[in-house]
């Protein structure tokens, strides 16, 4: 039975040049030419610094008919997938993280739910973190905990997997929303920004909305990237966490 479910895809990226060498790209090209569903794959380069936009543009769009490329000013995570938000041209989008830590074959997952009418279904990976290094696990079972008791997101298990979709006019009244990662408030930035508070805040104005969120199990494996820093992205969670915290009190949502 043909989708009624029409994806713009996004794959925010930053320095990407290796995972790119690896064929990631050609894994997703060769799932959207065998799924229609996906119209449209939007790859927001972060600002990168590397061959990044040289082997997109020499290697790829030529030959990937529904690839579009954007590049923005170096804004971390949260500013990639909020400009593909922006600029998705159908009525339902999804973002992955390009080192396909989560098999986009997943995406099947996802829209099965999005056909049962949620507005906002994301990847978990429960507890289980295969294959992260021991610093990595504590540094989530720690974000974990600080989440629960300052914020209450009900049943949501993994707000971090870098693998979700939603109903396009969902996701722009959420952005709308958002204080902590507005868009009139994301500003250039240096080194990798992995923007941890970001999957946060855009989940817990969600559920403030009232819009209808559904968690799946899905296939992860730990991926070794130059992106992650332990220390850095654990205060700059914190410093979210705190942030959204604080504007809740304050009824800005």
């Amino acid at each position: 039975m043909k989708s009624k479910i029409n994806i713009s895809l996004i794959l925010p990226c930053y320095n990407e040049e290796i995972n790119l060498q690896k064929g990631v790209l050609d894994k997703v090209k060769n799932f959207v030419e065998e799924n229609n569903f996906v119209k449209e794959v939007i790859i927001v380069d972060d600002g990168s610094t590397d061959n990044t936009a040289k082997i997109i543009k020499k290697e790829y769009l030529p030959r990937f008919k529904k690839l579009v490329y954007k590049k923005i000013p170096h804004q971390g995570k949260a500013g990639a997938v909020i400009a593909g938000i922006l600029s998705a041209k159908h009525p339902f989008i999804a973002f992955s993280d390009i080192d396909m830590a989560t098999p986009i074959h997943e995406l099947h997952k996802l829209r099965k739910y999005l056909e049962k009418g949620y507005d906002i279904v994301i990847g978990s990976r429960n507890t289980e973190r295969k294959g992260a290094p021991l610093i990595r696990k504590i540094m989530a079972r720690g974000f974990i905990l600080i989440r629960n008791i300052l914020l209450n997101l009900g049943n949501i298990k993994d707000t971090q997997c870098g693998f979700k979709a939603f109903s396009r006019k969902a996701a722009r009244e959420i952005v709308k929303k958002m204080q902590v990662f507005s868009p009139k408030k994301i500003r250039e930035t240096k080194g990798a920004s992995v923007s941890a508070g970001f999957d946060l805040e855009f989940l817990f104005v969600g559920k403030k909305l009232g819009f209808k969120i559904k968690e799946i199990p899905v296939k992860w494996r730990h991926v070794e990237t130059r992106n992650v820093s332990v220390i850095k992205d654990s205060l700059e969670s914190l410093r979210d966490i705190l942030k959204i915290k604080i504007n809740a009190v304050l009824n800005k949502y």
